[in-house]
C-alpha cells in the first residue's frame, strides 16, 4: 500500500474571509460557502485504536479525491481520529462539490477495508464534525499548527516530520 507524505510551508492566499451570517456559524453540515476552506474532524466509534496499516488506508482514502473533488492542504491520522484542512473544488455551475458526500464516501470505503482487516462488520466511524470554516490567515495558521503538532503533543512522535500519517500539500 502506498503511503502519501508531502511536506510544505503554509500556502498563501488560500483563505477567503467570510462576512455576516456565515462568519458566525459553526458545525456546518447543511450548507457550504463556495471558496471556503474547512477544518474537519471525525472519530472512531468507541474505544478502538487504528493500527499503522489502518492509518495508511484512511490517509489513502482521504487523498483519493485530492485535486478532483477537493483540495486537501493538510491531514493527520491520529490513533482514534482524523483532522484535515480541505476545500471543496468548484463545479461549472458556480457551486462546489458536496463536502458531506466526499467525507461520507471516504468513511464508507475506509471502514469497509478496516472492518475486512479486523474480520468484523458494522459502523466504524462517528459522524464528522464541520468544526469550522477557516475565516482568515491567522485562523489558517492556528489550525495548520494544531494539526501538525497534534502527533507530537499526543506522544506519537518527537517531531511532525517523524510522523508518517501527516500529509501537508506543497
Amino acid at each position: 500500500m502506498k503511503l502519501y507524505k508531502n511536506k510544505s510551508a503554509i500556502p498563501e492566499n488560500q483563505v477567503q474571509p467570510l462576512t455576516g451570517f456565515h462568519a458566525t456559524r459553526r458545525n456546518l453540515p447543511h450548507w457550504q460557502e463556495p471558496g471556503s476552506v474547512y477544518f474537519l474532524t471525525w472519530r472512531i466509534k468507541g474505544e478502538q485504536i487504528l493500527s499503522p496499516e489502518e492509518k495508511t488506508i484512511v490517509l489513502n482514502f482521504l487523498l483519493y479525491w485530492d485535486n478532483i473533488k477537493w483540495t486537501i492542504y493538510a491531514a493527520v491520522i491520529m490513533s482514534n481520529h482524523v483532522h484535515l484542512i480541505a476545500q471543496p473544488l468548484p463545479l461549472p455551475n458556480g457551486r462546489v462539490f458536496n463536502l458531506s458526500q466526499i467525507v461520507r464516501s471516504i468513511k464508507t470505503y475506509s471502514s469497509r477495508q478496516i472492518n475486512a482487516l479486523r474480520g468484523r462488520e458494522g459502523a466504524f466511524w462517528q459522524d464528522e464534525r464541520y468544526d469550522r470554516i477557516i475565516r482568515n490567515e491567522k485562523e489558517w495558521r492556528q489550525k495548520w499548527e494544531y494539526l501538525r503538532n497534534n502527533p507530537v503533543e499526543k506522544g506519537l512522535c518527537e517531531s511532525p516530520e517523524d510522523y508518517p500519517w501527516l500529509y501537508e500539500k506543497c
